[in-house]
């Protein structure tokens, strides 16, 4: 297995539930994945200011739930504490392999799979495998738009979110966050409170969602039967009237109007944007036209001065360590039967390799069950065109609701989801 973060994590405690020997190879230096990586002061999509847009309740283990001290949306070192103590909890720590960096993944011909891996004192080993788990997650290569003009000549700082840790780094400048998703949302009321200027800029409208509606965290209306026994179109209508009843239009904050329907795209979280920018910490600028000197112009033709630039512009998926096009196929999209088993790659299985709206650990708990299953022999698999007929049709589907791309092809709806790997 590789990865111990949240969901290589609940893949361990299911296979050492089955009484299955495994091995997990992690490359940090302790469990917890991007939770750690703030106080631990690494290179990842974690920061400082970094909370849970999922509430505890959801988010927690099934058999071992975050602890009843802890607020509803706790902070990244909350949750790096938590995992950790569930790993000891699950007895799996002796299982995992820390300071171990996977560098190739291949199947043999006698149908095993050898893995190559480097531990922290840089020695190679190759091991052969029945089976390989991957649990490292999909935010792996940051993706930078292409410089604008003049951005040879900025005078400023220019990263992605993935180098930013605290808005303090920050004091006293005047910073641009790019994007409108949840890094950028986070990032740009951090340096608010930071920064002598705080600027937005964005290109395209997206839905913006707070943690709670009706008192109620959104991923509790996710699972309520109330909300799952409504229509796609029943549920757009409801949470369309209900956001803007809550907080109003989003032109009404200076930012753009999403040009789809909620649900048809990615969603924003945050309860936190709306309020900077009605308190003037932030301020929402369109698109970035050039770059001039220490000034960024906008396609509205305004300027502002600018000692650096935040692209939180996301990560593209990318598994160096995998055969070519597994699991992301020629079109650019995942491709993986029941969005975990690679169909013409046998005994290869993903874990937490999907985006739902609202918490993601009891997806991640059902597909490490049915994954430890098949293991244990007690699960078995359709044949491959069984599987790539099911792929396909998720993917039109998807295609339908959400347009199809690598980051859409994740997407699931959490109740049908989990009914699915139920029946599995």
């Amino acid at each position: 297995m590789i990865g111990a973060g949240l969901s290589g994590l609940a893949m361990a405690h299911a296979l050492k539930s089955e009484g299955l020997d495994f091995v997990c190879l992690e490359q940090a230096s302790d469990v917890g994945g991007l939770w750690r990586q703030p106080q631990a002061g690494e290179r990842g999509p974690g920061y400082l200011s970094l909370h849970l847009n999922t509430n505890k309740r959801l988010t927690g283990f099934a058999d071992h739930p975050m602890p009843a001290s802890y607020p509803v949306y706790p902070r990244h070192s909350d949750v790096a504490a938590y995992l950790r103590s569930f790993a000891e909890w699950a007895g799996v720590l002796d299982d995992i392999e820390l300071g171990t960096t996977v560098e190739s993944v291949r199947r043999t011909a006698g149908g095993s799979w050898t893995v190559v891996s480097r531990d922290a004192h840089g020695t190679r080993t190759a091991r052969d495998f029945t089976h390989v788990i991957v649990a490292s997650g999909h935010n792996t290569e940051p993706v930078m738009p292409a410089p604008p003009p003049g951005a040879d000549r900025f005078k400023g700082t220019i990263l992605h979110a993935l180098d930013y840790r605290d808005g303090s780094d920050y004091a006293g400048q005047h910073v641009v966050v790019v994007g409108l998703g949840a890094s950028a949302v986070d990032i740009a009321a951090d340096l608010s409170r930071h920064a002598a200027r705080t600027v937005l800029s964005v290109r395209r409208g997206l839905h913006i969602l707070p943690k709670q509606v009706f008192g109620m965290p959104l991923d509790d209306v996710a699972e309520a039967p109330w909300w799952t026994n409504m229509s796609l179109e029943e549920q757009r209508r409801f949470m369309e009237q209900a956001l803007l009843v809550a907080r109003g239009r989003l032109s009404d904050y200076g930012l753009p109007e999403p040009d789809h329907r909620i649900f048809s795209s990615a969603v924003t979280i945050s309860d936190e944007i709306l309020t900077r920018i009605r308190h003037g910490g932030v301020t929402p600028k369109p698109a970035i036209d050039s770059l001039d000197g220490d000034r960024v112009v906008f396609t509205d033709g305004t300027s502002v001065r600018a000692d650096a630039i935040v692209h939180c512009t996301g990560y593209r998926m990318a598994y160096p360590f995998l055969p070519p096009e597994c699991p992301i196929g020629p079109q650019g999209s995942v491709e993986l039967y029941k969005r975990v088993v690679a169909p013409d790659h046998p005994g290869l299985h993903f874990i937490g390799l999907v985006r739902p709206h609202g918490s993601v650990t009891r997806l991640v708990e059902a597909q490490a069950r049915w994954v430890a299953r098949i293991v244990a022999g007690r699960a078995a698999l359709p044949e491959p065109e069984v599987m790539r007929k099911e792929i396909a049709a998720y993917l039109a589907g998807i295609a339908g609701q959400y347009g199809l791309s690598q980051g859409t092809s994740i997407q699931v709806d959490v109740a049908p989801y989990l009914e699915e790997l139920r029946q599995e």
